[in-house]
Order: C-alpha cells, then sequence, then structure tokens
C-alpha cells in the first residue's frame, strides 16, 4: 500500500505539471474543476480505508484530512501575502506552488516518520505535541490581525545571506547567469520563502493528526491528499479568503481543541466521531458567520 499510495502521489504530480506545462493564469473553472478532483479522490481513499480496514480507521482518516484541510487555510494567507510580496505575476503562481508543493511532500514525509519514532520510543513527546498546539492556537488568537513578514523566516534569512539575488524575473527560471556566476531570481526566492514557512506550518499541523491516529499511514496519506489540492484550492478561494474574517479564530480553536485533547489523554478519552463534529463545527460556523459578516475590504 505504501508503495502504491507513492506511485499514486508521483502519478498525480506528473499529471497536474503535464497539463500546466505553459506558464499561465489559472482561472476560477479550471481551479474549481481541480478542487473537486482532489477532494473526490481522497473520498474515494477514505472508501477504500474503510472496506479495507473498518469503520475507526475510515473516521481517523476523515478527520485527520479536514483537520489538514481547515489548517492549510493558513498556508494560503500567507501564500497570497508572499506572491504580492515579491510581486510574482500570475501566469509564474503555478510553477512556484507546484515545486513548493513537491518539497512539502518530501518534507511532511520526514517529519511524519520521525514524529512516530519519537512517539514509539518516548511516549511523553506527545504532551509536548498537545502543548505545542495549545500554545500556537493561543498566539494565533492573541495576533490574528498581524502581518507575516517572510524575510524574518530563519531560513530565509540564511539563502538571502549567501545566494545571490537577481533583481528582477528571467521569464520562468528560478536561476540565471549574469556577470559569470549563477543567481537566484526573485522566482527561487519565493519558492524558498514558502518552503520555509511550511516548516513551520508542519510543526503545528503534523501533532494536530497524531492527537487523532498514531498510523503512520493515516497520518501520512491524510496529511499528502490535503497538500495536493492546496494549490488548486489557492487559486480558487485565494483572492477572496482574506474576506473571510472569523476563520483564523476557528482555525485556532481548533488547534487548542486538538493540543487540549491530546494533553487530557491520560483522563479523558474523546472519540473520533465527537473530534470530527467539534472540527466541522468551528470552520463551518466561522464561515458560515464570516459570509454573513464579510470584512469591509481585503487587505
Amino acid at each position: 500500500m505504501w508503495a502504491a499510495f507513492g506511485i499514486f502521489v508521483i502519478v498525480a504530480l506528473g499529471i497536474d505539471l503535464l497539463g500546466h506545462r505553459r506558464d499561465r493564469h489559472i482561472g476560477f473553472a479550471e481551479a474549481f474543476g481541480w478542487s473537486v478532483l482532489w477532494v473526490a479522490l481522497a473520498l474515494v481513499f477514505n472508501g477504500f480505508v474503510y472496506f479495507r480496514f473498518g469503520r475507526e480507521p475510515a473516521l481517523q482518516f476523515l478527520t485527520g484530512y479536514l483537520i489538514e484541510k481547515s489548517l492549510s487555510v493558513d498556508n494560503i494567507f500567507v501564500f497570497v501575502v508572499l506572491f504580492q510580496a515579491f510581486g510574482i505575476p500570475s501566469r509564474l503562481q503555478h510553477r512556484v506552488l507546484f515545486w513548493g508543493i513537491v518539497g512539502a511532500v518530501v518534507m511532511r514525509a520526514a517529519f511524519i516518520f520521525g514524529g512516530v519514532a519519537l512517539l514509539a520510543r518516548f511516549h511523553w513527546v506527545m504532551y509536548v505535541f498537545g502543548a505545542i498546539l495549545v500554545i500556537t492556537g493561543a498566539r494565533l488568537l492573541a495576533h490574528r490581525s498581524s502581518s507575516v513578514d517572510f524575510r524574518r523566516n530563519p531560513l530565509f534569512r540564511v539563502f538571502a545571506t549567501f545566494v545571490p539575488l537577481a533583481p528582477d524575473y528571467v521569464g520562468d527560471r528560478f536561476t540565471v547567469v549574469s556577470g559569470g556566476r549563477r543567481m537566484a531570481t526573485p522566482l527561487l526566492a519565493a519558492l524558498v520563502a514558502i518552503e520555509s514557512v511550511d516548516v513551520v506550518f508542519a510543526i503545528d499541523s503534523i501533532p494536530a493528526i497524531f492527537a487523532i491516529t498514531r498510523d503512520p499511514f493515516l497520518v501520512f496519506t491524510s496529511n499528502i491528499f490535503a497538500i495536493l489540492g492546496l494549490r488548486a484550492m489557492f487559486f480558487l478561494v485565494g483572492d477572496a479568503i482574506v474576506r473571510f474574517r472569523h476563520l483564523s479564530v476557528a482555525l485556532a480553536c481548533v488547534l487548542m481543541f486538538i493540543g487540549g485533547k491530546m494533553l487530557a489523554a491520560p483522563l479523558i478519552d474523546v472519540p473520533i466521531p465527537v473530534s470530527l463534529g467539534v472540527i466541522v463545527a468551528l470552520v463551518g460556523g466561522a464561515l458560515l458567520l464570516s459570509a454573513r459578516r464579510p470584512a469591509a475590504s481585503s487587505p
């Protein structure tokens, strides 16, 4: 199953890359079609898990997928900010996001297997993960209106210090030779910024799935399905998502709920259907309330 899923991911990314060989703007209709396809594939896989492993693992996968899908909204906020900060043309945004997703798949795999190994050997790590989620949720509540400054990210600062940057874009190229030396274009700088920010998001989101299941296959597949659909979701709702003013509060509450569940695990066993219901209620309620009372203007 691991091999089959790995082949599926490679084929899916290959089809996506072939379908977007030319740099162009991704319209709403195309983004909607891809979004529906990714969600449908995740639900089909969820059905496979149900018939192969049973009801409980299927609920664990679905809950983990919804958690990742909800938390990926934060990624979209950051993508919007980064693309505006770097002035990346809309026709080049898919190229940056595609390679960003490829890097995210590799990093998430490393984080997940590292987390499984830690939990198997040191059970107390679960409480560390829970505390991280509670603190992250509380900070998100306290600073939900703060802007994202990618230049303060340590990984991006190291990149900008040691890699010479070209002053302007050169088509769709990530690097260019100028004055006898190879330089990074702003397109590569944006990709590095996206990858470095994803490391931070992975630290928050992966522990949340460990609160639902310890099965590495379910943790990995639910995470990857959410990541694969992230690109299409950006082009579908990227311009409008900043108007969902209450969504950041709901996401903060989701993180604190999952973190609290991990910390209270020795005393309280929260069933998976309850966790699923709480997540759906928080995110769905925030979307409905935001739709009724949208922000006056986008940032």
